[in-house]
């Protein structure tokens, strides 16, 4: 179908000097002299035969055609511009690593990575678990994910998700001979720690939370101990004990129902996850596109 439309320069003068009602204002914005738009203003009006705008000392204001008009250009605009953006996102390409706990990428990151690669074909992530710090200006590392309290000195950090704990279990272990319906019910149930949790973590210490139930913490000293929390998390799925699921690293397992969260009980951490690192690798276009990314999947994900 063929389309009748006005120059784009034009379009866009026009939707400027509408949104500031200046032409100098629209003139800054993009780039050009006041004389200029105005001349593109007046080349429309000429086109559509019409006066889009009412030329005041105090300033311009809106004809009611060109009140009209504004609204369906606006969005026109709006969606040309949204429909480029996907186009050069498509088509985005080089090399980006980031570093995280091997427990956060293998539980929140690893399954939203095809919607990434289908968004962003031509962007490879490096991901690099290993648990030691990173030292940004020494090393190629352009981004990472950590948890903690912060602040972390002399870097940028974007906040991306809160961590909450609960049980969790195997369904099995529910139909096993033991109750499991209260969390006193714990007391008579092999309990999983993780070895690995801080002394300012609490709410990852089984006799923490049993102090915090009003039970007695001696009661859950005992049961299996693991230094790595994917092997933790291995051994709830097996169905041998109960965990404290941290709930960005259960997505996948709640969803399947290779876990259930067993009660009501939660323990929101003092931690967060941030993705972090110096302030000039924010700015660089491909690093804005995964972390613009890692923040929409955080928001409407979870």
């Amino acid at each position: 179908m063929r389309r009748r439309l006005p120059p784009l320069n034009a379009l866009r003068a026009f939707e400027a000097a509408a949104r500031h009602s200046s032409f100098a204002l629209a003139a800054e914005e993009l780039g050009v002299t006041a004389a200029a738009v105005s001349q593109q203003v007046k080349g429309l009006e000429a086109q559509l035969q019409v006066a889009l705008f009412l030329r005041q000392p105090r300033g311009l204001s809106l004809t009611n055609a060109g009140r009209a008009y504004l609204p369906g250009l606006t969005e026109g605009l709006d969606r040309l511009a949204s429909a480029t953006a996907h186009l050069k996102e498509g088509q985005a390409s080089g090399t980006i690593t980031i570093t995280m706990l091997a427990s956060f990428a293998a539980g929140w990151l690893v399954p939203r990575l095809g919607r990434f690669r289908a968004q962003y074909p031509g962007i490879d992530l490096r991901i690099d678990t290993s648990r030691r710090l990173v030292d940004f200006a020494r090393e190629d590392v352009d981004i990472a994910i950590r948890f903690g309290a912060g602040p972390f000195k002399g870097l940028q950090a974007i906040h991306l998700l809160d961590e909450e704990l609960f049980p969790v279990a195997s369904p099995a272990l529910l139909h096993g001979g033991l109750p499991l319906n209260r969390f006193e019910d714990l007391a008579q149930h092999q309990l999983l720690h993780d070895m690995d949790a801080h002394p300012e973590q609490p709410w990852m210490s089984w006799p923490r939370w049993f102090e915090r139930e009003g039970l007695r913490a001696g009661s859950a000293e005992r049961g299996l101990f693991f230094t790595d929390s994917n092997v933790l998390v291995a051994a709830a799925v097996a169905g041998q004990g109960v965990a404290l699921g941290r709930a960005p690293h259960l997505g996948e397992h709640l969803a399947r129902g290779r876990l259930v969260r067993l009660f009501e009980q939660s323990w929101l951490s003092d931690w967060r996850y941030y993705i972090v690192g110096p302030q000039a690798q924010f700015r660089r276009p491909l690093v804005k596109m995964l972390v613009d990314w890692l923040l929409e999947e955080a928001s409407h994900h979870g």
